[in-house]
């Protein structure tokens, strides 16, 4: 069997799945982000939910033929990959794992691990591919510099448009009395508190905010709408990108597909990215729904680097089981 994990900046998905693509278990914990809860955080959460996970499945980790853990962050500080890659180790009792960048869940499930590229827009943002062998990412910089078009890009720049409305460098729209409702403020000034009080300043609290901005935008405020688009933008950029970098062919077709809350049912991106990425000129692609969510990707990324891909039918039967 083989177990997935995709950890994100706010919540961290585990999934064990058998070579005929049965889903045995399934579980959810909070946010792997360690340069948030820290490596200790990171660390007792992986053992938490892997142990909640053996347990609904009935079965031990030794049971366990491969893992894959997408942790966000991942590669990205030299520093403490050594011990990033050493945490799976106290939740599973085995080295039969690969520790690897949550951008890889995403498309692993998307595209079932078929050449082509996907994005992540989510807490964070940022894309990956893989065509003929040769991977390629963009984006996943951080919310200090980078994240463009993320949950948290987007809950910031609408916190900046209310400050911008409350001081009357901008037109009062929906934002203005959408964000003093929901965070209470008796003052526009008490936002101040809200943010680097309450929330702490927090990465995945601030980027809830985004929410408001949505909100905002269905209820015809053009400013907040204008920041929606501005994200699809940004979202499709990194995928014209990462086409860049995989030399590409531009009369060439790509699968692209995607991932994160931005993306869902009710999330404001998917219609958006559909015509930033028609509108690009970096060449043709093909927008294709995600075949797995990225927590099964995991698990079948786990089984490909283990030697043992699924076959077609486990694959058609892991992806009826979503």
């Amino acid at each position: 069997m083989f177990l997935g994990v995709d950890g994100g900046g706010t919540k961290t998905a585990f999934a064990l799945i058998d070579a005929q693509g049965q889903v045995l278990a399934r579980h959810e914990e909070s946010s792997a982000y360690y340069l948030e809860v820290g490596m200790d955080g990171a660390g007792a959460m992986l053992a938490r939910g892997c142990a909640a996970l053996f347990g609904a499945a009935g079965v031990r980790a030794d049971d366990v033929a491969f893992a894959f853990f997408g942790l966000p962050a991942y590669g990205e500080d030299r520093a403490v990959q050594p011990q990033l890659d050493a945490l799976p180790r106290a939740a599973l009792g085995h080295g039969r794992y690969l520790c690897g960048n949550d951008m890889v869940c995403s498309w692993a499930g998307s595209l079932a691990c078929a050449d082509g590229i996907s994005v992540i827009a989510g807490t964070g943002s940022m894309a990956y591919g893989e065509v003929k062998g040769q991977r390629a990412r963009a984006g996943g910089w951080g919310e200090l510099f980078g994240d463009e078009g993320s949950a948290h890009w987007i809950a910031r720049a609408g916190l900046a448009l209310f400050s911008r409305m409350s001081d009357g460098r901008a037109p009062r729209g929906p934002l203005h009395a959408l964000l003093r409702e929901r965070l209470a403020l008796r003052d526009d000034l008490d936002l101040c508190q809200v943010v680097y009080g309450d929330l702490k300043g927090e990465r995945s609290k601030i980027a809830a905010l985004s929410r408001l901005v949505s909100e905002a935008a269905a209820q015809g405020d053009t400013q907040a709408a204008a920041i929606l688009d501005a994200a699809a933008a940004e979202v499709a950029a990194l995928v014209d990108a990462v086409r860049g970098q995989l030399g590409v062919d531009p009369e060439a077709e790509v699968t692209v597909s995607y991932s994160g809350g931005l993306f869902g049912a009710e999330g404001p991106l998917r219609e958006r990215f559909a015509r930033a990425l028609e509108a690009g000129g970096a060449g043709a692609y093909r927008l294709t729904t995600p075949r797995l969510p990225p927590v099964l990707g995991a698990a079948l990324y786990a089984a490909l680097v283990a030697g043992t891909p699924l076959d077609p039918a486990a694959l058609a039967r892991l992806a009826a089981a979503q």
